[in-house]
């Protein structure tokens, strides 16, 4: 994928949410409008100390223009970014920023949407409500936490002009009030739509319900932040062919190092196979996915690899790079 240009902004406003959530407000460093957004969409922000890349979905309103808000939970079980950020994105710092870009666009031509958010999940769910409000649009919005007491952005959910859109549910509260997929989706259609962001376990819960309910996987919509993942293997050979260059990959390697060492650029940011930013065509060669980005469709055509963690199945894999 193309390399996107990079930009500054500044921290205009910083709120601290309930459960160590921070709300984090960008403004252009040089003044202006920001550049448009569609719902879901993400911004991706670079972490100078740690020489990392992440990915925060935009929670703001898309038809806001003075400003992106994203929302960052401070998570001690990551590998350091979340807790970076929290450190560096104070009232009035410069952050520099790639984006925005979508992954997880919303279809507007849906007949029925359910947007279910998984704890800081809710993020990209905020911005798909605000569009589909504006549509005019059908949706209902499921946001579930651990406890009332780490709910954040219950203010916004309480006074939005959507709010009767909105069920909350608490982990710890009554068992009649937790999300029941039997009762609180509706049933598979053409024209129904499910968005499912939050953590792993929640995510796949969901997806796997949903789809052996009969929701088509091309309709069960999906963004991981994070993902456990195994990219080891055995070794196999890849050719950049418009490179002209052979490596081999070998048992605890990975494609976009093993193309590093040679001179063959592949930009990797999350490492977890779940931003798409390392998506490289595939010409020749049979895939073993290990990502969490690529379809179920996508997966099946087999002509795109994330070359951070998916390996070979055959012998070797020759990539269009």
């Amino acid at each position: 994928m193309a390399q996107q240009e990079q930009q500054k902004f500044r921290v205009s406003a910083r709120r601290d949410d309930r459960g160590d959530i921070a709300r984090i407000r960008l403004v252009p460093q040089v003044g202006g409008a920001v550049a448009p957004f569609t719902a879901g969409a993400h911004l991706d922000l670079y972490l100078p100390d740690l020489d990392l890349w992440r990915q925060y979905s935009l929670c703001s309103d898309p038809a806001q223009t003075d400003y992106y808000e994203i929302g960052v939970l401070k998570d001690k079980a990551s590998r350091g970014g979340s807790i970076k950020v929290h450190e560096m994105a104070v009232e009035g710092a410069e952050l520099t920023v790639e984006g925005p870009r979508n992954h997880f666009p919303l279809a507007e031509d849906a007949e029925e949407t359910v947007l279910l958010g998984g704890g800081i999940g809710i993020t990209p769910m905020l911005a798909m409500a605000c569009r589909l409000h504006d549509l005019g649009l059908p949706f209902t919005l499921h946001y579930c936490t651990r406890s009332e007491s780490v709910t954040a952005f219950r203010d916004l959910l309480e006074t939005a002009p959507w709010k009767d859109r909105v069920v909350f549910h608490f982990d710890d509260g009554d068992a009649a009030q937790r999300l029941d997929p039997a009762r609180d989706l509706p049933p598979p259609g053409k024209g129904t739509h499910l968005y499912v962001c939050g953590p792993q376990g929640f995510m796949d819960w969901l997806i796997g319900t949903a789809e052996a309910a009969g929701h088509a996987s091309s309709n069960v919509h999906r963004e991981y932040f994070s993902a456990d993942v195994d990219a080891s293997g055995e070794s196999f050979e890849v050719v950049a062919e418009r490179s002209g260059v052979t490596v081999t990959v070998g048992p605890d390697d990975t494609i976009a190092k093993a193309l590093g060492r040679a001179g063959v650029k592949v930009e990797v940011k999350c490492e977890e196979g779940v931003c798409g930013t390392c998506v490289t065509d595939v010409l020749d060669g049979e895939i073993d996915h290990r990502d969490r980005f690529l379809t179920d469709e996508e997966r099946e055509e087999g002509e795109m690899i994330c070359a951070c963690c998916s390996r070979a199945k055959s012998k070797s894999l020759t990539l269009d790079i």
